[in-house]
Formats: structure tokens, sequence, C-alpha cells
């Protein structure tokens, strides 16, 4: 009895088939790479469709956003400001909550970072006095040594969501005014944190 699986000699792809096949991925891969991923990613675009389908824009404005939180935390006199603490996440079925108004003048960064632990949920609100700010939502640890993860970043005068902190440590978001003149943001939060610090 002979096994039938076996593939016959005509059905096994050649040295040759197999290396034009990996070339053919290579290049699917690197056209991939130049034409979406730079531009989405780094804001590169060497080929020019990135801005035709919107990618570099977004990509810059990853790019800008992240470099501006990071030159804001290297500033000299960082002011840091606590808002509210407890010594412990709230028991269990309570939140905590809070309604801040910021004021931001031209081109100034903001940011309001909340204390929680891995797996609480904060709901939140915030909104401008009418123009749109630059902001970004994200989360750091001293303790985990993680100096920045990226929960999402963009450009808009109203935003609500949640927060569901990946790690312990600080959760939150910071703005930028975009515009020529004072900027109000209101920031509204209910959830699982026990401090929330203000950063200016």
């Amino acid at each position: 009895m002979h096994n039938s699986n076996i593939p016959q000699e005509q059905e096994i792809p050649s040295t040759k088939q197999l290396l034009k096949s990996t070339i053919w991925a290579a290049v699917v891969a690197s056209v991939i790479l130049v034409t979406i991923v730079m531009p989405a990613e780094y804001g590169i675009d060497p080929t020019g469709v990135g801005r035709l389908t919107g990618l570099t824009k977004m990509g810059e404005i990853k790019v800008s956003l992240a470099k501006e939180i990071e030159d804001d935390k290297a500033a000299d006199g960082e002011t840091v400001t606590a808002i509210a603490s407890a010594a412990s996440l709230p028991e269990e079925g309570a939140e905590a909550s809070h309604e801040l108004e910021l004021t931001l003048d031209p081109d100034q960064g903001m940011e309001v970072k909340l204390a929680m632990r891995k797996g609480a949920v904060v709901n939140y609100e915030w909104f401008t006095d009418g123009a749109e700010a630059a902001f970004d939502v994200h989360g750091d640890s001293r303790e985990l040594e993680i100096d920045y993860h990226n929960y999402y970043k963009g450009k808009d005068a109203r935003r609500e969501g949640s927060i569901d902190a990946a790690f312990d440590g600080s959760h939150g978001w910071w703005w930028r005014n975009r515009t020529d003149g004072p900027m109000t943001i209101t920031l509204k939060t209910k959830g699982e944190y026990t401090e929330i610090k203000q950063y200016k």
C-alpha cells in the first residue's frame, strides 16, 4: 500500500519558482512600506502616494505630537499640580470623578494624567471653547520604565471615550493650542483612578 498524499514531483515548486516567489514578496512588501507604512507612521513620502491618500499628513501629525510631548517633558521649570489624590483605589464599585477647566495660551501645551492600575477604566469627555486642539492620549510608568505608550492622537474640538489602562501607571491627555488666541478646554472624568495631576 502506498501513501497517495505524497506530492508528485511536478507539484513540488522548483528552486527557481521559490526564488521568484521570494523576490516578488519582497517587492510587494517594499511597495507597501514606501507607499503606506512610511507616510502613515513617519510622515516620509518618497513616492507622493501618501500625500494623495492623506497618509502623509497623518504621519506628520504623529511625529509632531510625539516630539512636542518629549520636548514639553524635557523643558525646564515644568509645573506639576496634584489636583486630587487618595491612598488606594476606590472600593469595588466606587468611582472618582472630576471636572477641570484648563486655559492654554497660543502654542501652549498642557497635560492631565490619572494614576490608574492595570485594567482600570475611566470614561471621559473633553471639549474646547470652539477651536480644534492637537491632542494625544497616552500613558507612562516610571516603575515599569515605560516612557510613552500611545492610545491615540489627532486634532479635534471635542472627544469622548474611555481609557482602559494597559499597565499600572499614569494615563491621560496632552493638548496644544494651535490658534492665535487663548483656548479653554473642559475635561470631565469618571472611573477608577486614585490621583489626577496637571502638568504645564
